[in-house]
């Protein structure tokens, strides 16, 4: 897996770094300049160079970068922007090291070199900023941004695009738009949420000396998964069966919603559950037996009270070693009473999505039964979309967006549960547990029943023993995995959530 590091946790490491292990800061910018080098010497081995570096030490890498280039015959500009007299201790001491060199210096950013600006670059390197910029650009950082991206040439980031929040990845009202980012010593949250990830490029993490020997025991609170999938999965054993690999209960479906049922139990089996019993209105039995012929039925009639034959369902739920409950469910008060039932007489693991979810947001009664249920020990899984999850939290789909990993933690604190909040970037939260963030998948994937089949490998993992988290979050890193793979077959404009179940295959495509 790989950390991913909030401004001020970077900024922590980095002082302990140099203060306590004792690689002084300057150290730290040659090796940055140094991991920045070897990326343009990838792209060419010459040629006219432009640095936008700001006085902070994000420029003064870009001035020790500039010294390197021009040492390697490099035609060397840069253009600083902001006040000099303001400036680290440590841009001051690139700055003059730097007057020795053929470089041109431009103190009043590009505007001064205005009448050569028009020539052809063949690398634009953005020094400008550096973590943990939190207001909006404006007046002449603004001005030289939309100059810098209006030029020509391969651009090139250091650590984090200009204009990119480093936490959120929000545009803090314009930002370079690079082809490359080159994040220096550890990956930076921004950069992988939307619409920061959009402005980096390729994203390159380079280490300069800031290891986990800086950690002092305090972990980053956020990772990605980067793994092969194989290495994630449980163990399979060799002389297991069905009932090994786990028993699913699986409540889905209503009258002209078959499908969501069908993806969710394909789900479930393609994840590796050994046995998997659909509850589903009686209407559905041919659609599930036909498209999915492996899964177990109980059915039952539509009218509300038939579908309280209690005993029978209690027995259902006794049957199996995980619930999941909600796609297709509809939100009647059959489906209410249904819902109610599995949280109050059953003890297993028990996923909710879909309409599972809908049905936690209109009754108080059944939300507050999963907290209490939850806070006892009960693992639940909750999978909302940002629809569900604005009408779980009260908040706007604007609060949500505008910080997403605050949301899904306060309702997994709120509920006792794991929340994996989805999203073009998902979020699996629980308390007192790192945060996940999912960044496999496509577009192709915001495609009807994609949601299903995920609570259906959720599931699937959970009956093979994975603990809750772990299931959740391989669940979605494996889901999009699933999701590249059906992109790459038949194009992100091609992609079903059939599809997707095709391709939930070990090492088939990883991210």
């Amino acid at each position: 897996m790989e950390y991913l590091v909030t401004a001020e946790e970077m900024k922590r490491y980095d002082r302990v770094t140099i203060g306590e292990i004792g690689i002084p800061a300057l150290v730290l910018m040659e090796r940055a300049a140094l991991a920045v080098m070897e990326e343009i010497a990838a792209v060419c081995r010459g040629g006219r160079v432009l640095i936008l570096a700001g006085v902070g030490n994000n420029g003064g890498d870009g001035l020790a970068l500039a010294r390197l280039l021009a040492e390697r015959g490099y035609q060397v500009e840069v253009a600083v922007c902001g006040d000099p007299g303001r400036a680290t201790e440590e841009w001051k001491t690139q700055e003059a090291v730097l007057r020795n060199y053929p470089v041109r210096i431009m103190q009043e950013g590009m505007s001064a070199g205005r009448k050569t600006l028009g020539k052809e670059y063949t690398i634009l390197v953005d020094a400008l900023f550096g973590v943990g910029l939190s207001r909006e650009v404006s007046g002449k950082y603004r001005e030289q941004i939309e100059q810098f991206n209006g030029l020509s040439g391969y651009k090139i980031a250091v650590d984090v695009p200009s204009g990119i929040h480093s936490d959120t990845g929000e545009v803090c009202g314009c930002a370079v738009r690079a082809d490359l980012t080159v994040c220096l010593g550890m990956a930076k949250r921004g950069l992988y949420f939307y619409p920061g990830c959009e402005y980096c490029g390729i994203v390159k993490v380079k280490e300069i000396g800031i290891g986990e020997a800086a950690f002092r025991g305090v972990l980053p609170q956020m990772y990605r998964y980067t793994e092969r999938i194989e290495d994630l999965l449980p163990v399979r054993k060799g002389n297991g069966n069905k009932g090994t690999f786990g028993k699913v209960l699986l409540a889905a479906g209503s009258r002209n919603m078959a499908g969501a049922a069908v993806l969710a139990a394909r789900g479930c089996y393609k994840s590796g559950a050994g046995m998997v019993k659909v509850a589903t209105p009686e209407c559905n039995r041919i659609v599930l037996q036909a498209a999915v012929p492996e899964a177990l039925l109980w059915t039952y009639g539509e009218e509300n009270e038939d579908m309280l034959q209690e005993s029978a369902l209690e027995r259902t739920a006794d049957w199996a070693d995980v619930l999941a409950v909600g796609p297709g469910l509809g939100t009647g008060e059959g489906a209410y009473r249904l819902l109610k039932l599995l949280l109050e007489r059953s003890d297993q693991p028990i996923v909710i999505d879909a309409d599972g979810l809908n049905l936690l947001a209109e009754y108080p009664d059944l939300k507050d039964l999963a907290a209490s249920r939850a806070a006892c020990g009960r693992r639940v899984v909750l999978t909302p979309h940002l629809g569900e999850l604005s009408r779980l939290t009260g908040e706007s789909l604007h609060e949500i967006r505008s910080h997403p990993v605050d949301s899904v933690m306060g309702l997994a604190r709120r509920l006792h549960c794991v929340v994996a909040g989805k999203d073009a970037r998902t979020v699996i939260c629980q308390e007192g547990r790192q945060i996940c963030l999912n960044t496999t998948g496509n577009s192709g994937m915001a495609t009807a029943g994609s949601g299903d089949v995920l609570a259906g490998m959720i599931a699937g993992l959970l009956a093979q023993g994975m603990e809750p988290f772990e299931a959740a979050a391989v669940g979605v890193y494996w889901h999009g995995l699933a999701g590249d793979a059906a992109a790459a077959s038949y194009g992100e404009y091609g992609v079903t959530a059939y599809g997707i179940t095709e391709h939930i295959i070990c090492g088939r495509a990883e991210k």
